[in-house]
């Protein structure tokens, strides 16, 4: 495990996975059941006072299988359950549209950056797979993955940072900031 470099202002995450258990192509609030840890994650972090994201790939849309509508009520859902995140960036497309947004493409890391008016480089991305590690590094910002079930063992292998659970990686993320502010002598 790799400490995270100061200084982080702001944490983006990955939804499906990360955030929530993953229900594939999910158009239902009712079906949103937060990650375990999660609740505490976000809170530990939304009180150290960084601004929060979630950047997320949602080929559903672009496949016809689920509406905009339909994902921005299970987003909406998520909020309520976890706390308003600070900038929702979705990609809509299908894999083979070539987009420049969907994940590992660094699209959706530098669209939440410039939202948040923060630097990708000061960003950290928490997910579960390779391509939210490879989003972060296609941007310049800091990754951790926190593998699951699906996480291919190659992804485990290749992340420079890695968390058991979300509650850790926030905790990793919340050491390099005090780490940042005694360096800067604070904010």
């Amino acid at each position: 495990m790799t400490d995270l470099p100061a200084p982080i202002d702001a944490v983006l995450f990955d939804r499906d996975g990360t955030l929530v258990v993953d229900e594939p192509y999910n158009g239902d609030p009712a079906r949103v059941v937060p990650m375990p840890t999660a609740h505490a994650a976000v809170e530990l972090l939304r009180r150290s006072g960084l601004p929060l994201g979630v950047v997320s790939n949602q080929s559903g849309i672009g496949r016809g299988i689920v509406t905009r509508e339909q994902v921005d009520a299970v987003n909406a859902r998520l909020d309520e359950l976890l706390g308003p995140f600070d900038v929702w960036c979705i990609c809509p497309h299908a894999p083979e549209a070539g987009c420049d947004c969907r994940k590992p493409a660094p699209g959706l890391v530098l669209e939440a950056a410039g939202r948040l008016g923060v630097e990708p480089g000061h960003c950290v991305v928490i997910g579960d797979i390779g391509a939210d590690v490879g989003a972060a590094e296609a941007a310049g910002a800091m990754s951790i993955l926190v593998p699951t079930a699906v996480t291919l063992p190659e992804e485990v292998d290749a992340a420079p940072r890695r968390a058991l659970d979300l509650l850790a990686a926030a905790e990793l993320v919340l050491t390099a900031v005090v780490a940042g502010h005694d360096a800067r002598g604070g904010r």
